[in-house]
């Protein structure tokens, strides 16, 4: 329980943070698809015998990068590329577990998240992969702030913004495959939206989200992990609904205050 906490909250942080620039930029989907793309990674993990979560983050961060080149290149809009990946990465998973045995059981803790049973080594490296997604955003708030809010502008006046591009899309990577960890690869992309949104609900300024969102986050994983070890319910449900509950709550907030 200790150690599901601690990371938990690590990993609710990242999520928070990133989520905020990720509806702002219209990316909200885009830890839904990597994390049904990641799905190939850890069946590949899982089949060679491999750390199924070091396959899925290579995987997550080669397939954000592919769908950059996409929009890119071929003048596809970004969820046309996301729905292009996660559908492909999901089959071939989906074919993998067709062609093995025997993984069953710990393919279904990474759908649906075992944070519980989360190890030591995994909270280091929950903690430092964290750490690192929150450090890039804070060193590059400025800036991302500027490409979030006017993409075109930031380009003219010599922001390398596709280098902030990719940088988005490889944090956000990275995030999914530690949030797969708490809530597996079905809700991961509830750990990115749900608090954020929530922060950008009833927020006046754009840091002031920020700091709502991680709250939001930070209680929905205290709460939502002290009920599942008391009443003995998933976990990953558990949080999830806790901070859906947050965003309704915050929601009729907004409704009698103004």
């Amino acid at each position: 329980m200790q150690r599901a906490v601690i990371a938990g909250v690590f990993i609710a942080v990242a999520c928070a943070v990133l989520g905020v620039f990720l509806i702002l930029r219209r990316e909200s989907m885009i830890g839904h698809g990597l994390a049904h793309a990641a799905f190939a990674g850890v069946a590949i993990g899982l089949l060679l015998d491999i750390m199924p979560l070091g396959a899925a983050l290579i995987l997550a961060v080669l397939i954000s990068i592919l769908i950059l080149k996409l929009r890119d290149r071929a003048g596809l809009y970004g969820d046309t590329g996301i729905a292009i990946f996660s559908s492909a990465g999901f089959a071939l998973g989906i074919i993998l577990v067709s062609m093995a045995q025997g993984f069953n059981v710990d393919l279904f803790s990474y759908l649906f998240g075992e944070i519980l049973a989360i190890d030591t080594t995994e909270v280091w490296l929950s903690i430092i992969l964290a750490a690192a997604v929150v450090s890039m955003v804070f060193f590059n708030y400025n800036r991302l702030l500027y490409i979030t809010f006017d993409w075109e502008s930031a380009r003219a006046s010599g922001i390398k913004v596709k280098r902030l591009d990719m940088m988005i899309a490889v944090l956000t990577a990275v995030t999914v495959i530690m949030g797969m960890k708490v809530v597996g690869i079905i809700l991961v992309s509830a750990l990115l939206v749900i608090p954020a949104a929530s922060g950008l609900l009833v927020a006046k300024n754009f840091k002031r989200a920020i700091i709502i969102a991680i709250i939001n986050a930070l209680i929905s994983v205290v709460i939502g992990l002290t009920l599942s070890f008391h009443l003995n319910i998933p976990a990953s449900g558990a949080l999830v609904l806790m901070s859906f509950l947050i965003f309704g709550i915050m929601m009729i907030f907004k409704k009698y205050r103004n």
